[in-house]
């Protein structure tokens, strides 16, 4: 595979300029290396462990577990009826003491947690994170990841993304949007956390049955990072991430560029699905040329012969056209 371009450092302008700009995924080596929480885990679990307790509040968290015969990989089960992991809840505190219980362990149980929201569940952590890179200013989710040796399917996120490996090592596994139907996805509203998710291991992939896999392995990039290393994941881009060791922490920060939406447009995609998968493809084709020309502007801004007051739903986003869509919506669903 083709590895994840490499870059230095960089000021916030230069990052938003040349990397976010261009829409590709990015390494920066060392870039937060001199976090505590990075420093800590350079001397073992032992040290990081207690640091991150310390940080952490009690509040109750969803952890996943799962037997030692899965490896690691959490996936649905055999039917597609549930999964081969539980969800329990516990807390950063409990969960970091079993995982220290499981190192070394020839077979271990896998434990996994992530997602985390640092502000409400570790807020003492914030003030030892800084990425001069990024503008937090704007508004940004900072979420804490940990775990021992995980396999998370490869999936996309809505936001971009720079995520920031504390401990352990991780492999990065990415593909661009464009590869999705090559990717084999499986449900879209049942999913292991959130995100739909491919059916297709990276590493062993069946071929046989997924047999466009190939055509997405030689558009992927790929790269393995250590503590203090980053990796910029722009919104979209599918990724498959494997940790490697027996303890491993990161921490991320979701972002995004334009004004965030009301909801996912994975919603607008569910109602697209059942409004418009089943008509006649002369229909389908119809209407495939009227999002491509109101909603992604192939053809230039759509309402740009009509005055600003003409416009409607097409004109300039505000809290008055937000709930009168709303309203709309709600009405015709409701019925």
């Amino acid at each position: 595979m083709r590895p994840i371009a490499e870059y230095a450092p960089m000021d916030r302008a230069t990052f938003e300029r040349e990397i976010v700009a261009k829409g590709e995924p990015a390494v920066f080596r060392g870039l937060v290396a001199d976090w505590p929480a990075v420093q800590a885990g350079a001397d073992g679990p032992e040290v990081l462990a207690p640091m991150l307790q310390e940080a952490a509040t009690d509040e109750p968290i969803q952890a996943w577990f799962a037997p030692p015969e899965v490896g690691g990989r959490f996936d649905y089960n055999a039917d597609f009826s549930g999964f081969n992991f539980n969800r329990r809840m516990t807390t950063i505190g409990q969960l970091l003491e079993l995982l220290l219980t499981q190192r070394g362990r020839e077979q271990p149980f896998t434990m996994y947690a992530g997602g985390l929201p640092i502000a409400k569940l570790a807020p003492a952590l914030i003030p030892g994170i800084p990425v001069p890179m990024l503008d937090m200013a704007r508004e940004t989710l900072i979420s804490l990841w940990f775990g021992n040796a995980t396999h998370t399917r490869t999936h996309w996120d809505q936001s971009q993304n720079l995520a920031c490996v504390v401990a352990g090592r991780r492999r990065f596994t990415l593909f661009p949007p464009q590869q999705l139907k090559n990717l084999y996805v499986g449900p879209l509203d049942f999913t292991l956390a959130g995100q739909p998710t491919s059916l297709v291991d990276v590493d062993a992939p069946d071929l046989a049955a997924y047999p466009r896999f190939t055509e997405a392995l030689a558009a992927a990039q790929r790269a393995e990072l250590g503590p203090g290393d980053a990796l910029y994941i722009p919104a979209l881009w599918f990724h498959d991430v494997l940790s490697l060791e027996d303890f491993g922490t990161l921490i991320n920060f979701w972002w995004r560029d334009a004004e965030p939406p009301l909801l996912s447009p994975l919603y607008a995609l569910y109602h697209a699905i059942i409004t418009l998968k089943e008509l006649p493809p002369n229909e389908r084709a119809a209407w495939r040329n009227m999002f491509d020309h109101y909603v992604f502007g192939d053809d230039g801004d759509p309402v740009a012969h009509l005055p600003e007051q003409a416009r409607g739903v097409l004109g300039k986003r505000s809290a008055e056209l937000v709930e009168r869509v709303k309203k709309l919506l709600v009405d015709v669903l409701s019925r």
